[in-house]
């Protein structure tokens, strides 16, 4: 039986598919409410199809998260509009500007992650709704994305953050910002092969890139001190099995405040409600469904009952901080409730980036032994790694 209904077009002309199940969290969020959350997210979405921050500027990155939720609620339409304002705003290097404000670029400079996160986005849609016509119409799109990336791709296999405005290279890679990449990679080549197309390089470049997450933690800026660089290498794939149980036991209790949520910045008395959703995705994908159920309950004390998310909250002042209701941060409480009940096709985007890296691919660049058959043994984080 299908996953998916597909309906009429819309008023606007776009199909319509409505998933055969709405995410939902027994005892914790509704279909209802999710829906709700959805619809918060829509109501934030400009006459353009951009979805913005609170400060009226928008980013690719976030923009397609918000997307991703929107499809995961039924609400296609809204995410084909998303999708094409994706497609007005790419520039002709296959990248997008770091910030936009009302169709006027503020920030020329393009930020890696963000580009590549495209790629995660078209590939989750098609999963929804099973749509060829839109996977061929984003094609272009998420080629050119994904071109602009591979030209930050270091020897050694990680990718720089940013090229600026100039044209110019950033200086560091960022270890969140690739393990989002790799997925993204992943998700590319997936869609690629949807398509018939043929494209072994990217999964070169995403096996060069996994091994580098999994075992070259030198190749990257430190920013231990953000949640984010601790889990996102075993939510987006990279670090997996026994390795990802012991990354996540390594830093538990520096980010996690029991009954509150996750913190953004380890030093910081602040929970946020979107790094509380990508862990308990995290340890959704690492086998650990107890403790990511327990995570996605701490942080509903954010939610309104209109479905919007506080994006954190400060606890020593027992106050929201920062003051505002973001649409990436639904858009997280969204992604989290269809990873945890497996509501949609799209559900299974982080699954299928998981695989173990591969030997090196080039050991010269990497200072790795040449590869002799066997998968290197990821390290056990902390252990081989930054801590």
């Amino acid at each position: 039986m299908s996953m998916i209904s597909p309906r009429a077009s819309d008023s606007a002309g776009y199909p319509s598919f409505r998933p055969s199940r709405i995410p939902e969290v027994p005892g914790i969020v509704t279909p209802g409410d999710v829906i709700a959350t959805g619809e918060y997210i829509a109501s934030l979405q400009g006459d353009s199809g951009a979805i913005s921050w609170p400060d009226g500027h928008a980013d690719a990155w976030n923009h397609v998260e918000c997307v991703m939720a929107l499809s995961a609620c039924g609400l296609t339409a809204a995410a084909r509009r998303g999708y094409r304002w994706l497609r007005s705003q790419q520039r002709a290097d296959g990248s997008w500007p770091r910030r936009t404000v009302a169709a006027v670029a503020t920030d020329h400079a393009a930020d890696s992650n963000e580009a590549a996160y495209v790629a995660t986005g078209a590939w989750h849609e098609v999963l929804v709704t099973g749509d060829s016509e839109f996977a061929r119409q984003m094609w272009p799109t998420v080629r050119r994305a994904i071109d602009f990336v591979l030209g930050l791709q270091t020897a050694r296999g990680e990718v720089i953050w940013e090229r600026r405005a100039d044209g110019t290279p950033g200086d560091f890679a960022l270890l969140a910002g690739c393990s989002s990449i790799y997925q993204s990679l992943r998700c590319a080549a997936r869609l690629a092969d949807f398509l018939g197309h043929t494209v072994p390089e990217w999964e070169v470049a995403a096996g060069r890139l996994g091994h580098v997450i999994a075992c070259h933690p030198e190749a990257f800026a430190d920013k231990s001190r953000f949640s984010m660089d601790w889990y996102y290498p075993v939510l987006a794939g990279p670090v997996r099995a026994a390795a990802a149980i012991a990354r996540l036991e390594s830093r538990w209790a520096k980010f996690v405040v029991p009954r509150l949520g996750v913190r953004c910045v380890g030093d910081q008395p602040w929970v946020t409600a979107a790094e509380s959703c990508e862990l308990a995705m995290a340890l959704a994908v690492a086998g650990e469904p107890d403790r990511a159920l327990e995570t996605y309950t701490d942080i509903q004390h954010l939610r309104e009952a209109d479905g919007n998310y506080w994006t954190g909250w400060q606890f020593d002042q027992e106050v929201p901080f920062p003051s505002e209701r973001s649409g990436w941060t639904a858009a997280a409480a969204v992604l989290a409730a269809d990873v945890l009940s497996g509501a949609t096709p799209g559900s299974r985007i982080f699954d299928q980036a998981g695989a173990l890296p591969a030997d090196s691919l080039d050991p010269a660049a990497c200072g790795c032994p040449p590869a002799d058959g066997r998968r290197h043994q990821q390290p056990a984080w902390p252990g081989n790694t930054r801590p």
